[in-house]
């Protein structure tokens, strides 16, 4: 598989504080990457080290198969497309002003400007000035600037903080279309679990510095172990006689927790306890949630 960011033993020292200790990403072409942990994590650091922002400790890291280093940095960053916690921009120009002056920076064509307001739907607004925009227009506007040039590579921080839902599912939407309109990667970083679940085709979870868990997102819902769980009238003598016929089960506080089952073996199970007389008055099937598998990965001490 063509990888579009590779690190490898990755760690970035600040003081006597270890913020990013040996990460190996691996961040598939044409994948939307979800960076996920809980806030100081070091998430940003990571992205910020990709981008030449901040410097490693020790380790290496590849985009699009070249190392980077002081000589293929800038090289490198002419296919990249960044949004760092928050979007800069001239408050007293417009909309499209900002980005003119971006385009003339990286030297791409009139058409992209007017293609990018489309794309994060601010042609309406594009003659406004920024410092009348609301927060989710900001963040657009953000977008549009890390989009002009049409990158291979959008690396996006948080980039749905402090909007309000309509906002978070604009963004949303605008994101997990990227990959087929521009035929790029994207990594979004994010605290939210519900957010990464919605977007991301693979996952990387980060705790403490250290990659805890990297694979596809299907992967990850694979962890949620699906099972039974059987409320009786008498759990004790329940689990007797399921221990007698050699059924395999844990007591989970008020409830007899079975493997996962078909429904013939879930009759069986029925059929035996009522036919010893013990009532049953509920069955239900019960799974790990996403967030059960990310505190389980993290420790369980971990406040989101």
């Amino acid at each position: 598989m063509p990888y579009m960011i590779k690190t490898n033993g990755l760690c970035k020292k600040y003081g006597t504080v270890m913020t990013v200790k040996d990460l190996d990403l691996a961040v598939p072409e044409g994948s939307v990457y979800g960076f996920l942990g809980p806030n100081g994590a070091g998430k940003s650091t990571t992205l910020k080290l990709i981008l030449g922002l901040a410097i490693p400790t020790r380790g290496t890291i590849t985009v699009f198969g070249k190392e980077v280093n002081s000589r293929s940095r800038l090289s490198i960053l002419k296919n990249i497309g960044s949004l760092i916690e928050s979007p800069s921009y001239y408050g007293h120009l417009t909309g499209e002003e900002n980005l003119r002056l971006i385009q003339t920076i990286r030297q791409v064509p009139d058409a992209n400007v007017k293609e990018v307001l489309q794309t994060v739907r601010l042609t309406q607004q594009k003659d406004k000035k920024v410092s009348h925009y609301s927060l989710g227009m900001k963040q657009r506007l953000g977008l549009a600037s890390a989009l002009l040039s049409h990158p291979r590579l959008l690396i996006l921080d948080e980039p749905t903080n402090g909007l309000d839902p309509a906002g978070i599912q604009e963004m949303r939407e605008l994101i997990l279309s990227l990959p087929s309109r521009y035929q790029m990667t994207v990594v979004v970083s994010s605290h939210l679990l519900t957010e990464i679940d919605q977007l991301a085709s693979t996952v990387g979870i980060i705790h403490k510095g250290e990659l805890v868990f990297q694979n596809s997102l299907e992967s990850l819902h694979a962890r949620s172990s699906r099972r039974l769980l059987l409320g009786t009238l008498d759990n004790s003598r329940a689990a007797n006689i399921l221990r007698t016929n050699g059924i395999a089960f844990q007591e989970s506080e008020d409830r007899i927790a079975l493997p996962y089952a078909e429904d013939e073996e879930v009759a069986s199970y029925v059929q035996l306890l009522t036919a010893e007389h013990v009532g049953i008055y509920r069955i239900e099937e019960d799974c790990k949630s996403l967030e059960d598998i990310f505190l389980e990965l993290t420790g369980k001490a971990v406040s989101l």
